[in-house]
């Protein structure tokens, strides 16, 4: 057994720490397009036309605020083409006023979709046909329920216009109001980083490749070179794999921070952010269980073993669990630069390990019983979503 506590503890301070050297060289060199330096116009004149496409299904409590926050951007040169993806509540009508009222009409396309068509997930339809009807040199794919400060967009066109991106993806500001969230987006941001390298995303001979919901900017050109949303059509994790097609395509791909320029409350509590993973947290996992069991027993002693093995190790083997923690400690410090989450919240990591792993499993589970996903309203049969996969 003692060997066991050996191996285990020095593999799991190598790995911890390891990620630790990798994110503290790499984060750094994310810029904050929020800064002081980033406050310019467009060097171009005029700006290049952006087409922002806002897709919403049943956002009624949001939609408003939404489409006023991009409506008041202080970059001129901008359209808006809210999509109306078979509401069943006044998300439509909310449109349509809007649209109608504060001289919006040239600035804001409203398009309603009454019926999908088959062999379509709703969100990347609704973004592909906001996309047929843009004339931008640039599409801005955003979500519904997003709400951007007046200079946003100006100083993202700037950052990509300058650094030649042909993608850039903005980290969201998420908006937290209890502990649950919090708990559970810090644990699932450590994940996302653990996973994911957005400071290799530049490389062009690194695969890292990243998207987000909230903020896809892409090229026109690149984005008709990629396929459109066409290519993917059925794809749940329509956001990343954009960003996956798009490196994968030779494409300049840049990643930003900016600080308060886009906010979104993306749960409410932490059975909320269970909620909204049960849907796509399967599709992780290429839609196979046993992947999905696999996930969970690395999961597992990745995230629970460091806080087992510094109270059960004997002697001097403590030292690699040591090491482990001490290296998510120093992650949760990082988190707590760029969220409004402290670092105690390590001390919560065991239980948002627990939830995680329920989430995964409930994933699974209920695609696997339902035979598939249903997503606002819509069922999305498991064979077609296998299909699907970029």
């Amino acid at each position: 057994m003692i060997y066991f506590y050996w191996t285990a503890g020095i593999l799991l301070g190598a790995i911890w720490m390891s990620r630790v050297i990798d994110a503290a060289s790499g984060m750094s060199k994310l810029p904050d397009i929020a800064g002081p330096e980033w406050d310019r116009v467009p060097a171009n004149s005029p700006a290049p036309l952006v087409s922002i496409i806002v897709p919403a299904r049943n956002e009624h409590e949001c939609i408003a605020q939404t489409l006023t926050s991009l409506l008041e951007q202080d970059y001129e040169n901008s359209e808006v083409i809210a999509v109306d993806d078979r509401s069943t509540d006044t998300t439509g009508a909310i449109m349509d006023r809007l649209a109608n009222e504060r001289n919006a009409v040239a600035r804001l396309k409203v398009v309603h979709i009454s019926a999908l068509p088959p062999g379509w997930m709703g969100k990347a339809h609704a973004m592909w046909t906001g996309a047929q009807h843009s004339t931008g040199d640039w599409l801005l794919f955003t979500d519904g329920d997003i709400n951007f400060r007046p200079d946003s967009l100006r100083r993202a066109i700037v950052y990509a216009e300058e650094t030649r991106a042909d993608h850039l993806v903005l980290f969201p500001t998420l908006i937290m109001h209890s502990v649950g969230e919090r708990m559970m987006l810090a644990f699932f941001q450590i994940l996302f980083v653990f996973g994911h390298r957005p400071w290799k995303v530049a490389d062009p001979h690194a695969r890292d490749h990243m998207g987000v919901g909230a903020f896809n900017l892409i090229r026109r050109r690149a984005y008709h070179a990629v396929g459109t949303y066409r290519s993917l059509r059925f794809e749940v994790l329509d956001d990343m794999k954009l960003g996956k097609v798009v490196k994968e395509g030779g494409f300049a791909q840049r990643v930003a921070f900016g600080k308060g320029l886009i906010t979104l409350r993306w749960a409410k509590n932490a059975m909320g952010v269970v909620g909204n993973l049960t849907k796509n947290l399967f599709s992780v996992m290429q839609f196979r269980w046993p992947l999905a069991l696999g996930a969970c027993l690395a999961t597992a002693f990745l995230n629970w073993m460091p806080f087992v093995g510094i109270f059960l190790a004997p002697g001097w083997s403590r030292v690699g669990y040591l090491v482990a923690l001490v290296a998510i400690f120093l992650i949760y410090v990082g988190v707590s630069w760029h969220t409004p989450i402290p670092p105690f919240y390590f001390f919560l990591h065991p239980l948002a390990t627990l939830l995680f792993i329920y989430t995964m499993v409930k994933s699974t589970t209920v695609t696997l019983w339902r035979r598939g996903v249903i997503w606002r309203g819509t069922f999305y049969p498991l064979d077609q979503l296998r299909r699907g996969r970029v």
